[in-house]
C-alpha cells in the first residue's frame, strides 16, 4: 500500500488534459500498489482543488467522494467519520471541510463553536454569540 498526497490523488481521479504524463504516472502507481491510503487532510484538499481549480459542481464532487468510499483500492483514514461528513455535505450547504470538522468535533464529544451561520445549523454546532 502507498499513501497519496493531494496532487497524486487528483491525477488518479481527474483526467487532466494539461497533465497527461502525470495522470499516466499516477494511475500506473495506483494500479501497481493495489491500495492507496488517503488521509483526511488530503480529502479536504482534494475537494478544494476540485472546486477551485477544476470548477467541478457539488454533485460531481460527491460522486468522486463516493467513488473513494466504495472503491476497495482506497483506504480512507477514519472512514466512518468520512462517511458521516459526506452524508452531511450531501444534505447541507456547508463546505465538506466544515462537515468533517463538525463530525470530528462530535466524535471527540465536543460542541463546535463557530461564527459561520451555515455551519451552526448542523447538529452539535453552536453559533458563537456573546451572552447578553
Amino acid at each position: 500500500m502507498i499513501a497519496a498526497d493531494t496532487n497524486l490523488l487528483v491525477r488518479i481521479l481527474v483526467d487532466d488534459p494539461g497533465q497527461p504524463e502525470q495522470v499516466a504516472i499516477a494511475r500506473t502507481l495506483a494500479s501497481e500498489a493495489k491500495q492507496i491510503f488517503v488521509a483526511q487532510i488530503v480529502i479536504v484538499e482534494l475537494v478544494w482543488v476540485l472546486q477551485a481549480a477544476y470548477k467541478l459542481d457539488k454533485l460531481t464532487i460527491v460522486h468522486l467522494l463516493e467513488h473513494l468510499l466504495h472503491n476497495s483500492a482506497f483506504v480512507l483514514q477514519a472512514e466512518d467519520h468520512f462517511l458521516t461528513a459526506l452524508t452531511l455535505f450531501k444534505k447541507q450547504a456547508c463546505d465538506f471541510s466544515d462537515c468533517l470538522i463538525a463530525t470530528e468535533s462530535q466524535a471527540a464529544n465536543c460542541t463546535l463553536i463557530t461564527f459561520d451561520k451555515k455551519l451552526s445549523r448542523l447538529s452539535g454546532v453552536k453559533l458563537a454569540e456573546h451572552d447578553a
